[in-house]
Order: C-alpha cells, then sequence, then structure tokens
C-alpha cells in the first residue's frame, strides 16, 4: 500500500477559508449550530469553524454504518447523539465525504424531525459516481473521483486521519 498526494494542504485551507466566508454571509446575524459527524469530519469542522465569523455552536453525531467496508448500507445507526436540542436553531451538518448519499439522508431526515429553523449540508468532498440518493451539499469542498482517500480526518483501518493533506491510497505492487 503506498500513499499518493491527492489535494495538498495549502490548497485545502484555501478552500475551507471560502466555505467559511460563505456560511459568514449566509447566516449573518445569526447564531448557528455545526454537527460534525464522527470521526472522519473532525479536522475538517475544527478548521471551518475557526473561519466563520458568527456565533458557533458546536455539537457532535457518531454514526456507524453496516455494509461490506467500501461502501455503506444504508443502515445507520446513531453512536453518539446530540447533547443539545436543535429546534429553532440554524443547524449545518458537517460530513467528511459524501459517496453514496445514504448516511447524509438518514442524518437530514432524522435532523429535520428535531425541528431546527435551517439545515444545510456541509462536506469536505462529494464522490459522484458513486451516488445513489442524491443529496443537495450547500457547502462543498471538491469533488473527487471514486477513490479511496485519507488524510485531513479521513482514514483507512483508523490511520493516516493526521495526514494534513489528502490522498489516495494506491497498490504498491504494481
Amino acid at each position: 500500500m503506498a500513499i499518493k498526494p491527492l489535494i495538498d494542504a495549502s490548497t485545502i485551507a484555501q478552500r475551507v477559508a471560502a466555505l467559511g466566508a460563505d456560511i459568514t454571509r449566509d447566516y449573518a446575524g445569526k447564531d448557528i449550530v455545526v454537527v460534525p459527524v464522527l470521526k472522519g469530519s473532525y479536522v475538517f469542522a475544527a478548521d471551518l469553524v475557526r473561519q466563520i465569523d458568527l456565533s458557533v455552536e458546536v455539537d457532535f453525531l457518531g454514526v456507524r454504518s453496516y455494509g461490506d467496508g467500501q461502501e455503506s448500507s444504508g443502515v445507520v445507526q446513531i453512536t453518539t447523539d446530540l447533547s443539545h436540542p436543535i429546534q429553532g436553531k440554524h443547524v449545518i451538518l458537517v460530513e467528511d465525504i459524501v459517496d453514496t448519499g445514504l448516511t447524509v439522508a438518514y442524518l437530514r431526515e432524522n435532523l429535520v424531525t428535531r425541528q431546527p429553523a435551517s439545515l444545510k449540508i456541509a462536506s469536505l468532498l462529494h464522490k459522484p459516481a458513486r451516488t445513489r440518493v442524491p443529496v443537495g451539499i450547500d457547502y462543498l469542498g471538491f469533488t473527487v473521483e471514486d477513490v479511496f482517500i485519507v488524510g485531513y480526518g479521513l482514514d483507512h483501518a483508523q490511520k493516516f486521519r493526521n495526514l494534513p493533506y489528502l490522498a489516495i491510497i494506491t497498490d504498491d505492487s504494481h
């Protein structure tokens, strides 16, 4: 297994700053609740909230999707729930990557039942080639090909989250 850089730290930082500016503009004068989905989005979410010039609350959702390890089955278990109600609040759900759309669709349905004032989706990455359920991504970092990506919070078997850039895992036997 080898690691091949895909998007460098500087490019990520510039894009996250732009997303933070967009959110600041879109929610001017409002308080927001940023909800990172654990574990993959924590690095992106930490950098993103520091780029938002508003009053920001942060609460976390932990989820587990059952599948073959390569793709979500769409069966989602919430392992860590929000610690505070979101009713009447402006919520931004933060994901590391949207590929099939199944997890985000489930989380959106779940959060809507909690009656937020608004609910938007921010994702560092989108992998449209794997889409099974289309979901709108309101704040998108990058669109990527159908490759396995690690770094900047994304892992392979709990490793590589600490890379400051995004990379592709390649089979080094070729």
